[in-house]
Parts: structure tokens; sequence; C-alpha cells
């Protein structure tokens, strides 16, 4: 990347931290197969143990770690061989959750974008899943899972965007995405409290993911979670300068009033479409995006916030900028300046 390139897509992709470089260039030099009994095949075997134990302990989780391709793989993985008789979801999920429950119940949201547990129907029998992003990835609502009456309720949520920077929520299956936390792409783990609430599929990963698991990008997310770093108190300070700065230009802050983290926001340029805006913006160095980076090229509507009762134009209008550790102040005044003069063009 360019060094005069400023980056603010940090929710699509985070650049990996030095420590989970060097686990994975470690990891490379255990080129030998977990799954092999020789003493080379032992060897990457504890590493890779080692590594389930260390991602474990960094999460605070005490169930089990089956290791993935990403948090699609992880979705996938449990939304789809789940013990349950029947999956409720929300419009508003990412396009993996919505891609592997096309027959399920879609709960309806506020303006917010915060779901309504409310017009949850949690009978006995057929048990029900409730699948749920914690943090919403297009802008950055965090939804309000301690507030859900669990009972006899499974809940699996999509901690993609939470996971090293929110405590995880208490939930019975959590997948989540190495590169979204400093780790490598093409790795992630579904967390999972009981193995029983899963149909096992053959395999590594004690049956329930077949293929040689990726030791080297396994060994650099765990480096990846132990290094982390508390650095959201920062960037809310910038978001909420950034907030008052949009407005104050004219823009409108998505969510607003929202509990959202502080590494993600979304803002409407009234008058100039996202996609000029990220022409714009791109020609200017600066990196953001229009929604889901897995459906942004598509060039759609984000189903986000039509869910959230924004009209066509309004909803193509808006753009994600979303924060990473090394976001700092002559960052925000970079991308305002560029805001500010593209807005004051775009005025009638």
């Amino acid at each position: 990347m360019a060094a005069d390139r400023l980056y603010l897509d940090h929710a699509a992709t985070t650049p990996m931290l030095g420590q989970a470089k060097a686990a994975m260039i470690a990891g490379l030099e255990r080129w030998a197969n977990p799954s092999s009994p020789h003493g080379d095949g032992r060897a990457a075997r504890a590493a890779l143990e080692d590594a389930r134990r260390r991602l474990a302990a960094a999460l605070g989780w005490t169930g089990h770690v089956l290791f993935t391709s990403g948090a699609s793989e992880a979705i996938a993985i449990g939304l789809t061989r789940a013990k349950a008789g029947r999956i409720a979801t929300s419009p508003v999920e990412h396009d993996s959750v919505l891609r592997v429950t096309p027959q399920a119940e879609r709960l309806a949201v506020d303006a917010d974008g915060i779901i309504n547990l409310a017009a949850v129907r949690i009978d006995p029998i057929p048990q029900l899943m409730l699948a749920i992003q914690h943090v919403n990835n297009e802008t950055g609502v965090i939804q309000p899972l301690d507030r859900i009456e669990r009972g006899n309720l499974l809940l699996f949520a999509d901690c993609a965007q939470s996971a090293g920077k929110l405590p995880l929520p208490d939930a019975d299956m959590i997948a989540i995405s190495a590169h979204k936390f400093g780790g490598p792409p093409g790795v992630g783990a579904l967390l999972i409290r009981d193995l029983a609430l899963l149909e096992p599929s053959g395999g590594q990963e004690q049956g329930y993911r077949a293929g040689t698991e990726n030791l080297p990008g396994i060994l650099s997310m765990a480096a990846a979670l132990e290094a982390r770093a508390d650095w959201l108190a920062v960037a809310a300070c910038l978001r909420a300068r950034l907030d008052a700065a949009i407005e104050a230009a004219g823009g409108q802050v998505i969510a607003r009033d929202a509990p959202r983290i502080a590494s993600i926001a979304s803002y409407r340029m009234p008058g100039l479409s996202a996609r000029a805006q990220l022409i714009q913006f791109d020609l200017a160095g600066i990196s953001v995006s229009a929604g889901s980076a897995c459906s942004s090229g598509s060039l759609k509507t984000s189903h986000v916030l039509r869910a959230m009762n924004y009209d066509e134009r309004a909803a193509g209008e808006v753009v994600r900028v979303s924060f990473g550790p090394a976001t700092g102040e002559a960052d925000i005044d970079r991308f305002l300046a560029q805001w500010n003069a593209m807005a004051e063009r775009a005025r009638p």
C-alpha cells in the first residue's frame, strides 16, 4: 500500500499485527501435517493444540474451539449443522448468515437496526436457534444480546466485528475471523459450548470440519489475540469528533443514538451517491467502503439500511468509515477535509 494513502476500511480487513506476522513466519517452519502420526506430525499437533488453548484463554472462552477458514465457514457450519428445530435471525445480518438461512424467520428491527427481541417466540419444541450479529459490520450497532431471555433458546453470535475488541457475549456458538483483529486472512474459528449441538461431518477438528488445519494461520491468529491492546477508548474520541463534524457539514450519522462500537461508523452525504463518494475518496488517497466488503463490489443498495427504513436513494448515499489501532487525529482531519469539499460541491 502506498505510504501516502489513508486506510479507513479496517472493518473489511485490518493490517496484520507485528506479533501475528512473526508467529506466521515461525509457523511456516512447522510444515508437517498435524494429523500425521510421526514425530514431525505430533510436533505440529502439539503446536496446534497449544494455539487452541491460547486462543480460548485470550477470549475468555471455556468451551470448544473448532478452527475454520474464517467467520463465513464458521457460520455455515454452525447454522447448517446445528441440532435446532428452527432458526430465527434478522434482516440486518451479514450476507454469510442470510445466504445459509433462506427459510429462517426474520425478526424486525427498529430505525437504529436494533432487533425486536419481544417478537422472539421461544417454544420448547422445536428448539429455536437465534442467529444474531454482536456488532453490525456496516453500522457498528451493538445488539443487546445480554437482554435475551435464554430459556430453551440456542444463541449463535456472529462476533466477526467484536472478537478481540469487546467481551464475548454469552452464547452457545460464536463465529470469529482473524483478519478483523490483526491476524491473517483465511483463518477463523467456531466457538461452541457443547459439541453435541452440532452434527459431525467427519475429517479433522474432532470430526466437525474436514480439511488440513492452517497451522501457520492459526498460530498467527492466536498471537494477534494475545497482542491486542485496548485502543477503543481513543477510537471513541475520534469517532465522536468525526460524528459532530459530519453533522455540522450537513451529513447524517447512521444509528447516531444507538450503542455502537467505536471502530465503525456510517455516514450519509445527501446529494452524492456512495459510488461517486468512493471514487472521489479513492482519488484523494483515502480508502473507505459502502456497506460490507463482501457485497459492496456489487453496487447493490445496502440491505441493512433498507431494513432500517432508509429509502433507496438515502441508502445509496452512505459510506462506512472504520478505524484501526493506528488511526489518529491527523487521519480524521484529512478525511474531514475531503468530506467537506465533496459535501460543498454536492449542495444544490
